[in-house]
C-alpha cells in the first residue's frame, strides 16, 4: 500500500516539475535562461523515470519467469517466449520515455 501511495505521489511531483518546461513558450531571453534549466530538469526525470520503471519491471518479469522455469523445467520454451516478448514492451515503455526527453530538450 505504502509502495503505491509513493509512486502516486511520486507522479505528481513529476508532473508538476515536468509540465511547466514542457509547456513553456517563447520566453524572453531572461526567462529563456530559467526555463532552459527546467527543461533540463524535465528531461533529465523523463529519461531516469522510465530507465527506472523498465529496470524494475524487467526484473520482475526476469524473476518470475525464471521461478516458473525452476518449478516446471519443461515448461521453458513455453515460458521463453511470452518472457521476452513482455521485456520487448517494456523496453519499448523506456524508449517513449527517452524521446520525450529528447523532445523537451529539443525546444531549447
Amino acid at each position: 500500500m505504502k509502495s503505491k501511495l509513493f509512486t502516486v505521489l511520486a507522479a505528481i511531483v513529476v508532473f508538476f516539475v515536468v509540465s511547466p518546461a514542457a509547456f513553456a513558450g517563447e520566453l524572453t531571453d531572461a526567462a529563456n535562461a530559467g526555463a532552459s534549466g527546467l527543461k533540463a530538469i524535465g528531461a533529465g526525470l523523463a529519461i531516469g523515470l522510465a530507465a527506472l520503471g523498465a529496470a524494475l519491471g524487467q526484473g520482475k518479469q526476469g524473476a518470475a519467469a525464471l521461478e516458473g522455469i525452476a518449478r516446471n523445467p519443461q515448461a521453458a520454451g513455453k515460458i521463453q517466449t511470452p518472457m521476452i516478448i513482455a521485456l520487448a514492451f517494456t523496453e519499448a515503455l523506456a524508449l517513449y520515455g527517452f524521446v520525450i526527453g529528447i523532445m523537451i530538450v529539443g525546444k531549447l
